[in-house]
């Protein structure tokens, strides 16, 4: 069993070769053996996706291109994230079809024999136009399927009735919460854009990905003046740092530059981590703190639900994954922010659907909601003060 491992390691290191991309990403997933699937498929482990592979069905795969086309196969589906989206069709076997004539269109002929995989000619009747997605190929296959017009397909559903789901192992996803959906996409996004930044060639990202890793990177334009909001809102600092200038003189050392001290604000940014908060909606919170992170403050986050989960400085980097999903409570902030008190000002970043405010401070304190959050004015009404909400 293990020399089925050592040489789906090999294979993947081959893929790397031809693939750069495909083959870092293969590289980041865990890899076990299961005779409990007929072929090869990804499956859950923690928040990150893992690849199953039958041993006797890849003992079987004699030719090396072959491997390299399975294996791409594979981490095509994850990376157009068929297996999270696979609840939202009705007809899961239909949504399989549609999935692998998209994904297939992507891998060369050498890797995969087009008379053994799943392709828009493979039904030649519906006239099923290349590279159109996933969805597209299930409203039309949906429309083919009910009106009887292909009787291939009618013939390929029958089967897999008796023989049971092609992605039998995706079916652990259907009963995911959406939070935890939202984590394993989180996870799978960060790992492509550390490839992506890994890979300092652009030349080496697939072009069937490109538009989807560049959205990724996208730079978001700031919900608020941050810098004005830091220099009229804040109080003084307790943190300092010089800087030297020519601007004036040096009272003891002529011919030297001056020091000029600066005060540097220390700012308290809660970031509500729970369930209700979407990954979109976690996204946007990021990029605020970018942008705050780029006014020159210093920026403590503190994730948190109904308890504060985790503290940290931010340097610039969105975190790998974040710490809670679960109830909400906005008010352990305030409690951190009054108990620490080197920091000049809160700001609780939220979807606002946060309950009401129990608990005071003296310092300044703001409230930004996401862009698809609760109203201002129902934020307001249960004694949040200040807020703001994000614009689309």
């Amino acid at each position: 069993m293990s020399s089925v491992l050592d040489d789906v390691n090999f294979i993947g290191k081959q893929l790397m070769l031809k693939e750069p991309f495909y083959g870092m990403f293969l590289s980041t997933l865990n890899k076990s053996l299961s005779r409990e699937l007929p072929t090869a498929g990804v499956s859950k482990q923690n928040i990150n996706y893992q690849l199953e592979v039958n041993p006797d069905f890849w003992v079987s795969l004699i030719s090396e291109n072959r491997k390299i086309g399975l294996l791409k196969h594979e981490l095509l589906h994850i990376c157009f994230n068929h297996l999270l989206e696979r609840d939202e069709f009705d007809n899961h076997h239909l949504h399989n079809i549609a999935a692998d004539i998209e994904i297939n269109q992507y891998i060369a002929p050498e890797y995969y024999p087009t008379d053994v995989i799943l392709l828009p000619s493979t039904f030649p009747e519906l006239n099923l136009p290349l590279k159109a997605g996933t969805r597209e190929y299930y409203r039309l296959l949906e429309k083919a399927y009910q009106d009887k017009t292909s009787d291939k397909l009618n013939n390929l559903m029958n089967q897999y009735e008796v023989e049971g789901d092609l992605h039998e192992s995706w079916s652990i996803f259907n009963e995911l919460s959406e939070a935890d959906k939202k984590l394993i996409k989180a996870q799978s996004e960060y790992q492509i854009k550390n490839i992506t930044e890994s890979l300092k060639s652009r030349g080496y990202i697939p072009g069937e990905l490109r538009s989807y890793i560049d959205s990724l990177f996208e730079a978001k334009s700031p919900s608020y003046d941050w810098k004005s909001y830091f220099r009229r809102f804040t109080s003084s600092s307790n943190k300092t740092f010089t800087k030297k200038t020519r601007k004036k003189p040096n009272k003891r050392f002529s011919e030297n530059p001056a020091l000029k001290i600066k005060f540097k604000k220390k700012v308290l940014v809660g970031v509500d981590t729970s369930g209700s908060v979407s990954n979109k909606d976690l996204t946007e919170l990021f990029n605020e703190i970018h942008h705050m992170h780029k006014t020159g403050v210093s920026i403590t986050v503190a994730e948190g639900d109904s308890n504060v989960h985790k503290i940290y400085e931010y340097n610039g980097k969105h975190p790998e994954y974040v710490h809670g999903r679960g109830g909400t409570d906005m008010n352990v902030f305030i409690e951190y922010f009054n108990k620490h008190k080197q920091y000049n000002s809160l700001i609780i970043l939220t979807d606002g659907y946060i309950g009401e405010k129990t608990t005071n401070t003296f310092k300044p304190m703001l409230t930004v909601l996401t862009s698809n959050g609760a109203s201002i004015e129902d934020v307001k009404n249960n004694k949040w003060g200040n807020v703001i909400k994000m614009q689309k």
